[in-house]
């Protein structure tokens, strides 16, 4: 691999990072509070070390980057700005030990929302604003971003696309990936624009619109309060937040479509049709079984049930309950919600229910196969004909993320965490989820894990952001030989 070329990358990524870093200081200005320090140290030293990295090596240049340089600059560049981001933490004094900043900074720009802080109402305006911004950041993809504004990676650019886009088939809306890239970022912002507007209209405070919306769209979680959304006990902002949930949670190539003036965008596409019918039963099914155990009156049941399977199935993590406590049946749900994720081609973590709809068009063309045995059948999603390759790398990745929760559950249980905490917070770091059950729940955070724990948990979230293959391909032998 060109190394020299996979650092000059980087180097301009952490380089354009380290300048957003202007927003918080911004923030910390207006608001007077002891962050701005910290963050023009890290701004410092983010864009001189980004400055460095691309003048030693800003000679490189390509004309097409392998899929394998492709992987590397994405994992690379993912930890990166993750080490990066961990500065003003650390440097703001906010925790002890480096692991606590770097994990609290990786469930940001990886959209998890696990944090490690105890009392984030006591922390600086400055410092949670950047908590938020980086979820914002991270949800299109900080990879996404620089294919958008280098154009010197020209038709390179869709190896970055494949490794980036959380999608098993990557969706182009345009020629040039540049453009695509491009497109995607105004209709995210479009759509946070508009969410910010509904919480202000609300009368949520113009800090607390922006933090929410931030972390809203890339379905992170983070939010500016301890008790999450549930602090402002607000039927208006559960509804407003459930709808920019759900609009995160669907592919936004169908959100482009549908601001071209393609209405039936999302009825006509069949993995948005399984994602929200699967919703709505779900829905049904934890209102029914919360009404009585948990809540008296069946409004209450199905706002809070509403919120929570929307929550927890795009992957977004807010709270408006401590869903810890509800009915093992409801809980069970939420749990299997974890695995599924949003749609492919969203800001959601998870499995993707494109991956989960293949899934289960294979299993029933083997029951089909075994009844008739001479039959030739295909898989087809939305009317095309899924290539055999693309189903099995649908599966290898369906069994490689089932294989490594399972490992990671059991190595974080011989740490000494317990059965349901170590189960679910695997699920809920791998799945970029954020609270989990039990010592993870929702009225609890990852605090208390060990320190080996907090580090398996962040390489969790890198694994499940960056879908898994970008991550473990490094531990191939093979991905190294020329």
């Amino acid at each position: 691999m060109r190394w020299r070329y996979i650092l000059n990358v980087v180097g301009i990524l952490t380089l354009f990072f380290g300048l957003t870093m202007l927003f918080p200081i911004a923030v910390g200005l207006y608001y007077k509070d002891q962050s701005v320090i910290p963050f023009l140290k890290s701004i410092g030293i983010t864009t001189f070390a980004g400055l460095l990295l691309h003048l030693c090596f800003r000679g490189s240049r390509v004309e097409t980057i392998t899929q394998r340089e492709g992987m590397a600059i994405v994992s690379i560049g993912w930890t990166t700005i993750g080490i990066f981001g961990a500065l003003p933490f650390y440097l703001g004094g906010e925790f002890i030990t480096f692991v606590d900043a770097f994990f609290e900074s990786v469930s940001g720009v990886t959209t998890t929302g696990a944090s490690v802080l105890t009392n984030i109402e006591a922390v600086s305006k400055g410092l949670l604003f950047w908590r938020s911004f980086i979820q914002w950041l991270g949800g299109m993809g900080i990879i996404v971003l620089s294919i958008a504004i280098l154009p010197f990676l020209g038709v390179g650019g869709m190896q970055l696309y494949k490794a980036e886009v959380p999608s098993p088939i990557p969706d182009k809306l345009r020629p040039r990936i540049k453009d695509t890239a491009m497109l995607l970022w105004k209709v995210y912002a479009l759509i946070s624009l508009l969410g910010a507007i509904l919480l202000l209209i609300g009368g949520m405070s113009l800090y607390d619109a922006l933090c929410h919306t931030f972390t809203t769209m890339p379905t992170g979680g983070f939010s500016t309060k301890n008790a999450s959304i549930a602090h402002f006990d607000s039927v208006y902002f559960d509804s407003v937040i459930i709808i920019f949930m759900l609009l995160a949670g669907i592919n936004f190539s169908l959100h482009y479509q549908m601001l071209r003036g393609k209405t039936l965008a999302f009825w006509r596409d069949s993995e948005c049709r399984f994602f929200l019918g699967t919703i709505i039963l779900l829905i049904v099914v934890v209102t029914f079984n919360i009404h009585g155990a948990v809540y008296e009156n069946i409004s209450q049941a199905f706002r809070y049930g509403a919120f929570q399977v929307v929550s927890i199935i795009t992957t977004t993590g807010y709270a408006t309950a401590d869903f810890d406590q509800w009915p093992a049946m409801s809980r069970l749900i939420l749990l299997l919600c974890m695995f599924m994720g949003a749609s492919a081609g969203s800001t959601g973590g998870g499995m993707k229910f494109l991956r989960v709809m293949l899934y289960f068009k294979y299993c029933y063309k083997e029951l089909f196969s075994l009844i008739h045995p001479r039959s030739v059948t295909h898989i087809k999603i939305g009317g095309k004909v899924v290539p055999e390759d693309v189903t099995r790398s649908v599966l290898g990745f369906l069994g490689l993320y089932m294989g490594l929760f399972a490992l990671c559950s059991v190595v974080l249980a011989g740490m000494g965490v317990d059965f349901v905490t170590s189960f679910s917070a695997v699920a809920a770091t791998i799945g970029n989820v954020g609270p989990g059950f039990a010592n993870v729940g929702p009225a609890l955070n990852y605090a208390q894990m060990p320190y080996l724990g907090k580090w398996l948990l962040i390489w969790c979230m890198l694994l499940g952001r960056l879908e898994i293959y970008t991550i473990i391909i490094f531990l191939v032998p093979e991905f190294w030989r020329k």
